[in-house]
Parts: structure tokens; sequence; C-alpha cells
């Protein structure tokens, strides 16, 4: 017994290490796209990042020998699931192009509470009423960071509410996916929807693609190799620990991203940033604390 509660100590550990790996990638991630959308269109931005990141992925299943393509792909939910990734990420990347990177990063942070909202209404599954209440304590906590109808409100918020729909969308389809598709061939395709949302929104926008310099262009590869590691380090954290012991530490993105945005970008946090990412971070740990009562519903 005592061994293997060391093993799953130890195992929970190194699950958090890969969480919080992961969401400091992801935030040199967002760093580097909001640089390189400085200077190229958004579109042209998620056309090369989403080619990249596919090209990796397709070498990846070719090492490991899996099939780039199989019937299960193209499966219904499949099919939603990549219309909440072009939605998550267009308007995601919209966003941290056209808004400081830390309040961006902070709205992003509720997607795990519309997980569960979305789990409950689509899935059926059982949600106490504690847990809805830390979901709406959390919204709430974006309504104070966006302040509607206040001076402080830029509608421009609302593109990085709307991409983090996106993305609670497409990790509710995830769940629904055959089981039969693995990581390596759900990032492959994840990262395929990028380019379909660089290709729609460059047909809407109309802007001409713009040749990369070598330094664009070094911020482009850093954005691919880091949203790949990124990915590898969240499937590692995930398959690693316990769910409940490792989802936790997805809110240290939102200290690297916060972070980043102060350092690299001069932002200034303002109080209703800093109380609705309270808010959020609250309501999410105690989520997470609930789910490893036992006999305690969600």
């Amino acid at each position: 017994m005592t061994i293997n509660i060391a093993t799953d100590l130890k195992a929970n550990f190194l699950g958090s290490v890969w969480m919080i790996a992961a969401m400091a990638i992801f935030a040199i991630e967002d760093a580097f796209v909001k640089v390189a959308s400085e200077t190229l269109p958004v579109g042209q931005v998620l056309i090369i990042f989403g080619l990249g990141g596919a090209a990796v992925f397709a070498c990846l299943a070719c090492i490991n020998k899996e099939p780039l393509f199989v019937r299960d792909v193209v499966s219904f939910p499949m099919r939603i699931r990549v219309i909440f990734e072009i939605t998550g990420r267009l308007f995601y990347v919209l966003a941290i192009s056209m808004i400081p990177l830390s309040a961006a990063t902070v709205i992003l942070q509720a997607t795990p509470l519309v997980v569960i909202a979305g789990a409950a209404l689509v899935f059926g599954e059982q949600v106490g009423w504690r847990r809805w209440a830390a979901v709406l304590l959390g919204l709430v906590g974006v309504v104070v960071i966006v302040q509607p109808g206040t001076d402080s409100f830029s509608a421009l918020s609302i593109l990085a509410i709307i991409g983090m729909i996106g993305f609670a969308g497409r990790d509710l389809a995830s769940r629904a996916a055959p089981k039969s598709l693995g990581t390596v061939i759900l990032g492959l395709y994840g990262f395929l929807s990028i380019v379909v949302a660089g290709l729609l929104f460059s047909v809407w926008q109309t802007a001409p693609f713009v040749q990369p310099d070598i330094e664009v262009s070094f911020y482009l590869l850093g954005a691919v190799l880091a949203g790949v590691a990124a990915y590898s380090c969240l499937m590692k954290a995930m398959r690693t620990g316990e769910v409940s012991a490792v989802t936790p530490f997805r809110y240290t993105r939102l200290l690297f991203g916060i972070a980043l945005g102060v350092l690299l970008f001069g932002e200034q946090l303002s109080t209703a940033m800093l109380v609705g990412a309270g808010l959020i971070i609250i309501s999410g740990l105690f989520i997470s604390w609930r789910g490893r009562e036992p006999g305690v519903s969600m």
C-alpha cells in the first residue's frame, strides 16, 4: 500500500511538471504568434503555423507507422471538432493580435468551466450545485474582466470569448471522438484545421500575403515548435498523473501569459483583470478539489 501511494505521488508530481511545462510553452507560442501578426496578416500566420504543425505530426505518424487517414477521421464528432477548432484558433489568434496578451490569456482560462457546463448539458454528466455555483463564479470573473457597459469595455475582448468557447467545444468533441484516433492523428488534423481557418480568414480579409523576413520567419518557426512541444507535454501530463491532480496546474498558463505580456509587451494590469483572474482561478481550483473527493458528484 505504501509503495502504491508513493508511486501515485511520484506520477502526480511528474504529471504536474509536464503540465506546467506545457502551459509555459503555450504562453511562449502565443507570444511568438502575437509578434508575427504585427508584421504578417493573421490569415497568413495561421496558414504557416498550421502547415508547420501538421508537417511535424505527419512525420511523427509516419515514424509510428500510423496511417494518415482512416475512416474515423471524417466521423461526425471529428467534423464537429474541426468546426470548433477553426473557431477557437481563428478568434483566439485575432484576440492576441488585437488585445493585450495578458487579457486574452486570462479569458482563455475559463475554458475548463465551459467544458464542465457543456459536459452536463451535452453528455448528461452529473454536476452538483456547488460546481454549478463555481462555474457561474468563474464566468462572473470573465464579465469583470470584459467590463461590458463601462468606458473600459472593448468589443475586441469578445474575440477572446468566442475563441475560448471554440476551444471548449473542441475539447468536448474530442471526448466523443472515436477511440481509434490517437493523439498524433488528432494533433495532425487539429493543425490542418488551423490551415483551413487561415484560408477562410484570408479570403474574407483579402489582405495580400507578405514575404516574411528572417526575424519574422524565426518567430513563426518558434511558434510551430512551441505549439508541437506544448501539445506533446500536455498529452504527457494527462497520461502520467491523475487528471484531477494535474488539471489544476493548467492555470499556471495565466501566470506565464501575464508575465510575458508585462515583460515583453509592456502591458498594464488593471484591478478588474486581477479580480476577474482571481475569480476564475478560485472557481477552477474548487471544481478540481471537489472532483477529488470520493463519492462527490460533479
